[in-house]
């Protein structure tokens, strides 16, 4: 058996779910008096499987908690059994799993586990972002107030943006705190959450309907400072004050940067 075609048995055997190899891979190998090939080749492959569960395990340790390491295991070994490791990193092992999830579950069970999923794969996303180059208030500071209408922005890299239809970040807070997490249920209107990364230090947390339509129109429908004062303009002479009142805010929790 050439090199190339010993690789390739040994990946198919290691990312397969049967701890027993073939008879080609297990006669290219010789075992010891104390340990036989198929011996050896099990070790192997129950040790690369039990990696890809601790790495699972790390992701979504609220997800963990929540099911109970029994259910979790169950979870966690058909899904990597659907989507096996192809990336050199474990770092993007779980990045399907909230789909997986959407699909291996009926919807009343599987819509809140997938939506707890996300929230978590959205920590991991946005601690791993880039940097960017934040719009800070200082540099807000100097804008000539000529430039103040025009302004435009948009997210940071490491913003995720959220939408929970369920109680999710509640759960998440409680399992966090390996507390007694409530009940799962549905939220009317849903929530958005932001999740960010300032520094080296997580932030999250929840917009309000008005202020989560104002900053998705600056930040993903390209609105202007002054379209945004427009689109504020029920609230009369306020408006203005609003609308700047959310932008300091936002400036000061890092979420923006500035475009032209």
């Amino acid at each position: 058996m050439r090199l190339n075609d010993w690789q390739l048995e040994l990946e198919a055997y290691l990312l397969g779910a049967q701890p027993q190899p073939n008879a080609a891979l297990r006669d290219s190998l010789l075992g010891s008096p104390a340990l036989s090939a198929e011996e050896g080749l099990a070790i192997y492959h129950n040790a690369y499987r039990s990696r890809l569960l601790d790495a699972l395990r790390e992701d979504f340790p609220t997800l963990r908690h929540w099911l109970g390491d029994d259910q979790f295991e169950g979870l966690a070994s058909a899904y990597l059994q659907a989507h096996p490791s192809r990336h050199f990193s474990l770092r993007w092992l779980g990045a399907r799993l909230a789909d997986f999830i959407d699909g291996y579950l009926v919807a009343e069970q599987g819509a809140p586990l997938a939506e707890l999923v996300r929230l978590e794969w959205a920590f991991t996303l946005a601690f791993d972002a880039a940097d960017g180059e934040p719009l800070t208030l200082q540099s807000m500071a100097r804008l000539p107030a000529a430039d103040w209408p025009e302004l435009r922005v948009r997210l940071l890299p490491s913003v995720q943006w959220q939408v929970c239809h369920y109680n999710s970040l509640a759960l998440w807070r409680a399992l966090k705190a390996a507390g007694e997490p409530p009940a799962s249920t549905p939220l009317e209107p849903p929530q958005v959450c932001l999740i960010w990364r300032q520094g080296l230090v997580s932030q999250y947390r929840s917009l309000g309907p008005a202020e989560a339509a104002a900053l998705h129109g600056m930040s993903q429908q390209g609105w202007s400072f002054a379209e945004l004062c427009v689109e504020l303009s029920a609230q009369g002479d306020a408006a203005p004050v609003q609308a700047a009142t959310w932008l300091k805010q936002w400036l000061s929790e890092g979420l923006l940067r500035r475009v032209s």
